[in-house]
């Protein structure tokens, strides 16, 4: 028994061995097989690595061998124009090579524009940068030169600010009159929305947003309705130039009148907003002119009378030929001569004495007006010899008859007194003033003393 156990046993470990070695061979035979499936790869990539490495080669060799033909045929292009230039200077027998040397060292060193103009600005900002940062000011250059308008024009408007205000409402497309109603009755809503939270009517914080939202939206269409009508101001300014006032103020002033007209105006009536907004335009800027155009202020009805005055007067001067008289124009404008006299003294302007005269503007015009103040040369002469005459007459008189005579027709001061005032300044009554006076005239009329002033009598 215990031997066929034994004999069981050992033909057990001999299966088991049989085993063991069939695995091994079994993983000997798979691990050939991969083996064998590897190289295949691997020789594969051995393949694609050397093709690529032929082609990296062959595209190098490409490039060397184009690149060489470049040097070749820029090399040969610079030795034919060698060639060429030393044939050329054979034929003209001109020795320049030192000028040719000092114009190539030249070329060489000298920057081109845009080089000089990079460097510049460069140099430019770094001192700038410098400057900002010291808290000191920046002071460019340029700007004694014609930079500022180089800017103006880069920045797409021009040195005219007429023709720049014309392209910038030139804009805006004009409104038909369904878009003129529609715009009015937002802003219509917005000003009755705006009155209404004024009034503080409304209490509920939904409903003030709501009306806040309306007022935006009227002052949108305010805007709107006036952007589009900017033209018209500018059409009716036009015919108020030359009058003292220039063209954009006019302009300004005519704004102002529109923008009352976009306030008042009334869609109900049917009129288009242009028709309303003409009347309103115009008197905003005849009373900025009435107001502003003359340096000595007139009133506004004056200033229609002046208008109507010298209207009248173009008219008859076309149809006469010749200057109206006073009488005609009072008979045209129902008036008095004196009124239309009276009424061309207020219109006229006052001009200034620096008013260049003449084509070359050398001379004034103030320079031809005479100063009624001025003293003249001969008559300040006369004055000066008759003081010392007087002065040479007083002297043959006592000292107090000649204080007496001088104090009372002022001739110290320019100031007479009364006989009291000398009275006072001697301690005597103004009686015995008034003797002194008399006796002393009396000195003074005698031949021998009046007769060197009477030549200043004339």
């Amino acid at each position: 028994m215990t031997e066929k156990s034994e004999g069981t046993a050992g033909t057990t470990s001999t299966g088991g061995t049989k085993t063991t070695a069939a695995s091994k061979s079994t993983a000997k035979k798979t691990t050939a097989a991969g083996a064998k499936k590897t190289a295949p790869a691997k020789s594969t990539a051995a393949k694609s690595e050397t093709a690529a490495s032929k082609k990296t080669t062959a595209t190098k060799s490409t490039a060397a061998s184009n690149k060489s033909t470049t040097r070749a045929t820029v090399a040969k292009e610079a030795k034919e124009a060698k060639e060429a230039k030393k044939a050329k200077k054979a034929d003209d027998d001109i020795d320049t090579t030192e000028e040719v040397e000092s114009a190539a060292d030249a070329l060489a060193t000298e920057e081109s524009p845009a080089e000089a103009t990079e460097t510049k600005n460069s140099e430019e900002k770094e001192k700038n940068a410098a400057v900002a940062e010291a808290g000191g000011f920046i002071v460019s250059d340029a700007d004694e030169e014609d930079a500022p308008a180089q800017q103006v024009v880069s920045a797409g408007a021009t040195a005219d600010p007429v023709k720049d205000y014309l392209k910038q409402i030139g804009k805006v497309a004009l409104l038909n009159a369904a878009e003129e109603v529609d715009l009015a009755k937002r802003i219509e809503a917005g000003m009755y929305a705006e009155h209404l939270l004024d009034c503080g009517e409304v209490t509920d914080p939904r409903e003030t947003m709501d009306y806040k939202w309306i007022i935006h939206d009227g002052r949108i269409a305010k805007n709107h309705l006036l952007e589009a009508n900017l033209r018209l101001v500018v059409s009716l300014a036009k015919r108020y130039t030359g009058r003292g006032m220039l063209f954009l103020d006019l302009i300004q002033e005519g704004n102002l009148g529109l923008i009352r007209a976009v306030e008042k105006f009334d869609y109900t009536k049917g009129f288009k907003f242009s028709t309303y907004a003409t009347w309103w335009i115009r008197q905003a800027i005849t009373r900025a002119m009435a107001d502003q155009a003359r340096t000595i202020r007139i009133p506004v009805h004056m200033v229609e009378v002046i208008n109507k005055l010298a209207r009248v007067q173009r008219q008859m001067l076309q149809d006469l030929g010749r200057e109206p008289t006073p009488e005609e124009l009072a008979k045209e404008l129902d008036m008095t001569p004196e009124r239309v006299v009276e009424v061309q003294k207020y219109g006229r302007e006052p001009i200034s004495l620096h008013t260049p005269l003449g084509e070359d503007g050398d001379s004034e015009f103030g320079d031809l007006i005479e100063d009624s103040e001025a003293v003249v040369p001969s008559d300040s002469v006369s004055f000066t010899l008759l003081q010392e005459q007087l002065h040479s007459v007083l002297d043959t008189l006592s000292e107090r008859e000649a204080g007496v005579v001088s104090m009372r027709f002022g001739l110290n001061d320019g100031q007479p007194k009364t006989l009291d005032e000398i009275g006072k300044v001697y301690g005597v009554t103004r009686e015995r003033i008034r003797q002194i006076e008399s006796k002393t005239m009396a000195k003074l009329r005698h031949p021998s003393r009046s007769q060197v002033l009477r030549d200043y009598l004339d």
